[in-house]
């Protein structure tokens, strides 16, 4: 079983993006490349920075985890990323 993790990037826009792998520096360069199995997402949205990982254990928790954050409001996603804010045990 591979150990999945959430990870958050900042967009060129200043937007953030959240998502889940299993090999976030591999889903980073996909990303980055703007190819076929870039989020269409961020597409267009100009350079990325890696801004937060965190590990989930399983693949049901990493979308669970995603899911929670993806619905905070930007200032408490913001929170979360700066350590502000308690990231959940996995």
């Amino acid at each position: 079983m591979a150990d999945w993790f959430v990870y958050v990037l900042r967009c060129g826009d200043g937007t953030l993006y959240t998502g889940i792998s299993t090999d976030v520096s591999r889903r980073l360069s996909e990303h980055a490349s703007g190819g076929p199995k870039a989020a269409r997402y961020r597409r267009g949205r100009g350079p990325l920075e890696l801004v937060f990982s965190a590990p989930a254990g399983s693949r049901s928790r990493a979308l669970s985890l995603e899911l929670w954050m993806k619905n905070l409001p930007r200032d408490r996603k913001e929170a979360v990323v700066s350590g502000r804010l308690p990231w959940p045990k996995p």
